[in-house]
This record gives structure tokens, sequence and C-alpha cells, in this order.
């Protein structure tokens, strides 16, 4: 014979309120309550269980609470139900008390589910407490299962919960690719199998829903500095992988120079803010414009010089440096005096163009004569120089040039453009400047990449690049036709330029997406994933010194753009760190869900707990101990805090990250040979 309902749910309580607080409820346990198996809720269940799910009654439904820890207290007089005093001399007697951390409630829906029982729905926050005495009541396995399986649009099942009767844990890849996610644990914990994992099981679930006839337009692009996810996905025909060797199904990677804005120019080139990074952005703008190319005649050539004179003086203008004083107007005067030493004359002039020519030469000498003698005064006045410019832009219109050729030009526009011309450029613009002295070291950086034979495979002028085609390879072509998942090994990119490389690759693609929802005619966006192994290396904290340009630095303020602003385009970040603590905040901070590993660090435990906003000192404790492919997810993602046990991928779905097999080869089991003259003469390029 069954129990009724209200016999059945007395049946499951296990003891009654004892004290309550916003953040923390005691619960004084029944004597009746279960030692260490709970059998009256349909299932044996461990209980009490550390960071388990237990129940109060509310005027809503349930209120949901985590064990956070179990005690035991000596009381002389033991508490009895249904029981009197009888005159019986009590010996001293353990009470069991157990603290709770309240995370929601737990509500009927008013409908039933396939098996014809109740359906719950489970909310976080909670709105009215329970007051002292209330009955504390264990979960049935339906409610358990209720309190994980809630939520709408839990498309991709990600691994089931141990503490809540193995329940499917399954995610809104709305809310955890799109409110970004940062994967930390320690070494071996199995970050790169879940970030993995990630990857492969919202594919499955998007391919399950688009049927066998079509293929998910989704983008996953891993920047793998370790090389490790080619073998996570070598299944898969159309995954993309690019790596600085190429090999079987492994196409060359290029970044072409061209694409590098002035900020990863002037990281790389460690140009001084004062006199190399101006020199070094008005040099891409003229290349960008294609001004350094071979002139096709003296007029072409005089042209293309009186345009970069005209864009001199009104970037000088517009700052001021003709009447700043006595070092700056002295310094302008010199350009001029540079300037006036090309403006020649060339027999192929026509009578109007050698006429402007004058003109601007007579202004020059004016200059000139006014400030000699003995004590010259260096400053300009504004009349002065509004007329001085005026002539310039008339001798440059009488070479045939119009507004429109006018710098500034966007220095950061991808427009291409060929290393030597750069430096060509560069030579130029400091000897119109005036600052040849100053960029030599600059000039020597860049003339030293040129010539590696590591970067140039890299950053090269490869034939057939063109930004159309490098974004529809990396990122995807319409529809995702060429495949889902871009894998970037930047495994042997020389360390000089790693953090550049990485960076620019990040920056075009926040940038293409930026500018995919402004020419969409309804502003929607073109959902992208970006994850970053190893996070630690690219976006790694920083003094925040307007000084400090090095490359590791430009690196990490170009994620930090994407955690801010990515959300808003549709870039979805993905970060796996064994190292928190070494995390940028502003990217960390960004972050609305985690999937923590074990974490050992004390430093690295503290900052988690920082980071997490929910009530979790129990669950948090459990960190430096969990087991492999236990992770505790929380954030966003998740209508509360749950411990997973991951889903199992299978050895060849695995990134190479394994631990290395001493044992095995020390004594012998496993063959390992080795012949170090392949290794230096492929090291050493003597094969090409």
């Amino acid at each position: 014979m069954g129990l009724s309902p209200l016999a059945y749910a007395d049946s499951l309580r296990i003891g009654s309120i004892d004290f309550v607080s916003p953040d923390e409820i005691k619960v004084l346990l029944d004597i009746e309550a279960p030692d260490s198996v709970a059998l009256n809720t349909g299932t044996p269940r461990p209980f009490p269980r550390i960071n388990g799910y237990v129940l109060i009654s509310s005027d809503d439904g349930y209120l949901v609470a985590q064990v956070e820890w179990i005690t035991v207290e000596r009381s002389q007089y033991p508490k009895r139900k249904g029981m009197q005093d009888f005159g019986l001399i009590d010996l001293p007697y353990p009470l069991r008390k157990m603290s709770l951390n309240p995370l929601g409630v737990l509500q009927y829906d008013g409908s039933k589910d396939k098996d014809g029982d109740d359906r719950y729905i489970f909310k976080r926050g909670v709105e009215a407490f329970p007051s002292v005495g209330e009955a504390v009541l264990l979960p049935t396995q339906k409610q358990l299962r209720s309190i994980v399986e809630s939520g709408d649009n839990r498309h991709i099942k990600i691994g089931i919960s141990p503490l809540a009767a193995n329940a499917e844990v399954c995610i809104d890849p709305d809310r955890l690719f799109g409110r970004h996610l940062a994967v930390l644990g320690n070494t071996g914990s199995g970050k790169s199998c879940t970030v993995a994992g990630l990857i492969r099981w919202s594919l499955d679930a998007a391919k399950k829903e688009c049927g066998k006839e079509k293929e998910p337009n989704a983008r996953f692009i891993v920047l793998d500095p370790n090389g490790e996810y080619a073998h996570a996905f070598k299944d898969d025909k159309k995954v993309r992988v690019y790596a600085v060797e190429p090999a079987t199904d492994i196409k060359q990677l290029e970044v072409p120079l061209w694409f590098w804005n002035s900020a990863e120019w002037s990281a790389f080139t460690q140009a001084s803010s004062k006199t190399q990074r101006p020199t070094l952005i008005q040099s891409l703008r003229t290349v960008r414009n294609g001004q350094i190319e071979t002139a096709l005649t003296p007029s072409h050539e005089m042209r293309r010089f009186l345009r970069t004179i005209v864009s001199i003086i009104q970037i000088d203008r517009n700052t001021g440096k003709p009447w700043a004083g006595f070092a700056q107007s002295k310094g302008f005067m010199e350009k001029i005096k540079k300037w006036n030493e090309g403006l020649l004359d060339n027999d192929s002039f026509s009578a109007e163009e050698k006429s402007a020519m004058e003109n601007l030469r007579a202004k020059i000498s004016n200059f000139e004569l006014a400030r000699s003698g003995n004590y010259p005064t260096w400053d300009f006045t504004k009349p002065e120089i509004d007329e001085f410019l005026q002539l310039a832009k008339a001798a440059h219109s009488a070479f045939g040039g119009s507004d429109t050729d006018v710098l500034p030009i966007d220095a950061d526009i991808p427009r291409p453009f060929t290393g030597d011309t750069l430096l060509r450029s560069v030579e130029a613009n400091a000897e119109m400047l005036n600052v040849s002295e100053y960029v030599e070291t600059m000039l020597m950086r860049i003339r030293t990449m040129l010539s590696d034979t590591r970067m140039k495979t890299i950053t090269g002028n490869a034939e057939g690049v063109t930004l159309d085609s490098w974004l529809s390879d990396y990122i995807g072509s319409d529809g995702a036709s060429n495949g889902t998942v871009t894998v970037i090994d930047l495994s042997l990119v020389p360390s000089e330029v790693v953090h550049i490389i990485t960076a620019v690759i990040a920056r075009m693609t926040f940038e293409s997406l930026q500018r995919f929802r402004r020419m969409d005619k309804k502003k929607k966006t073109l959902p992208t994933v970006l994850v970053l192994e190893e996070a630690h290396t690219f976006v790694k904290r920083y003094k925040d010194d307007a000084e400090n340009h090095d490359a590791a630095t430009m690196c990490c303020q170009v994620f930090e753009k994407i955690a801010r602003e990515g959300r808003k385009f549709g870039l979805g970040l993905v970060l796996s760190s064994q190292r928190p603590s070494e995390l940028s905040p502003t990217v960390l901070s960004q972050c609305n869900s985690f999937l923590l590993h074990r974490i050992s660090n004390d430093r690295d435990q503290e900052l988690v707990q920082k980071l997490v906003p929910d009530n979790l000192r129990g669950l948090l404790r459990d960190l430096p101990s969990l087991p492999s492919r236990y992770a505790i997810l929380l954030g966003w993602a998740s209508e509360l805090p749950v411990l997973v046990q991951i889903n199992s991928l299978p050895e060849e779905q695995r990134p190479k990250s394994e631990d290395p097999d001493f044992w095995d080869v020390w004594s012998g089991k496993t063959e390992r040979k080795v012949t170090w003259k392949e290794i230096t003469d492929d090291w050493q390029n003597a094969n090409h």
C-alpha cells in the first residue's frame, strides 16, 4: 500500500531550521535522518553530502539550498520525535547540524511531464526566507533533476551532475558563448578536452537540428599555441588547419604585413611616441595610399611630393606647432627648408606647373628672409601658415592633384603593400620630416624582420592573398560551406611576432564582424566563437602605463576590446587558462560563465572566489580536489552553480595534451628513437 501525499512528504523530512540569515541557513537534523544513504526518495542516494541539494517549503513552492558543511554537536537532551520524557536519565547525545546556502526557488508550473508527474521549474533568487522551525526535506528524483535541468534553449549536453541524481547538464549556447566563457584549471585537469568537447558537442547538436541536408552555419576559430587541436578535429574533412610548416591537410599560415595596423607596427618596432611613431604612421598612410610606387613621369613624382607636403602642413597646423614656441616653430622652419630642396623645376613641367612651383618657392624665400639675422623670431602666425597651405594646395592642384588625394588617409586600412615599400616610405617621410637620425633603430627592426626566413613564410607577400579570400579561409565562407572550424597552430611562430600575429588574427576577425553588422540591412550579427588556449600567454595583465606599448600589452588590449564589445557584434570569446591570477582583470570581468576544473594554487583560488558573484563558499572549496573531467559550471550559462562530470571524448577526438610517458620510455616498454641529424637539418633549413 502506498503512502498518502502528506505521509510521503513527511517521510522526506530530515530536520528543521535552527538559524536563518540572508546567506546562511543552519539546520538541526532529526535523529531519524539518514546517516549515509537515503532510501526514501525512490532511488538510494548518498546523504548527507557536501554540496548536495535540499528543499524547504515556501509560499512559491520550495526553497532550494545547497549543503555547505555538516557537523556534530554534543547535547545532553536528545530531541525525540513523538516521544515524551518518562523520567528516563539521558546520557550526552550527538546532534547533527548542517549549514545551507540558499540558491533559488523550485516552482510547480501546473503541467505534467511525459510520465504524468508534476513538472517543476527552478528560478534563481530568493524573495522570502523561511522561519525557524520549518521542515527541511530531501528532494525527490524528479525534483532533483528539475533543479539542474531547468532553463530554456538547453540544446547542448556537456555532462551529468553527480550531485543531482546524474541529471543531464545542458546549456544554452546563446548564454554560454554570447557572454564569454572562461575554462580555468591546472594542467591535466581536462581543460583542453572540455574546450574541444564544447566545440564538437555544439556542432553535433546544430547538425541534428539542421538535418542531414544542411550544414550548420557555425564558426569556431581556435588559436592554438601548443599545436594540440589539429588532432582533435582530424575526422572533420572540412576543418581548416593553418600552421607555420604546412603538411598534409595543413595549410600555410599567412598573416600579411599589410594586415597590421599602426598600433601593431608600433609595438613590433618599439617605436618611440615623440618621433618614431608619428613618422611610422605617416609612412603607413603613404604606402596604403599607393604613394610609394615607381613614378611614371617627373610630374607624377612632384604631385606625390606636394601631396605629402600639404598633409604635413595640415597636421602641424592642427597641432599648432608653427606658433607653439621656439623649439617647435624652428623645427617647422627646418622642414620648410628641407622641402625647398625638393621643389626643383623640370623641363617637362607645364607653364602652369612651373608658375605654381615658383609661387611656393617665393613664399619659402620670404619665410627665410623674415627669420634671418642675429636675433630671428621663429614663430609663425596663423595667417602665414594658412597662406602657405593655400599655395601648397594650388601647386598640388596644378600638377593634377585633388582634395581627395590629400592625406591623411586612415593608417590602418588593410590595403596591400610590401615590406620594401614600407622601408622606402619610412626613409622618405623621415627625410621630409627632418628626423632621419631618430628612426634608424626602427628601420633596423623592420629590415631584420624582412630578412628573417622564419617570419617571411608568415608575413611575406604571398601571391594571391586578398582580404576577402583571407576572411573566407580563416573565418568561414557564406553559410560556412568551407567548414565550421578553423584551427590556427601558433606553436612554431617566432616569439618576436607571436603576440603580433595573434593580435592581428583576433582583431581582423572582430573588425570583419563589425562591418558585417554595419552592412547587413537588418543589422544582424554573424555568430562566431574565438577560442584562445593558454590565454595567460596572450591576455596577461599589464601595468596601465601610457608609454607601455610592447607587443604583449598590445595583444592583451585587443582581447580586452573583444571582451568588452564582441557580444554586440556576435563574437563570443572562450578563454582557457591554468593561471587565472595572471589574466587581465578586464577580460575576466567580462566573462559571464565559468567552467572551473581543479585549481590548486591559492592565489588562483582566491581570484576565482572574487570573480564569482554567487554565494559559493562550500562549492568552490572542492576546486583543489576535483578529479579530472569534473568541473564546476557557474554564471550566466547555468541557472545555478553545478558540479559537472564532463562528457568523455574518445581518444582520437582529444587534443594532444596528454602527460609524457616517462616510465614506459625509461623502462623500455615503449620504443622512442631519435635522429638528431634530421631534426637539425629541418631546424636549420638545410634542405630548403
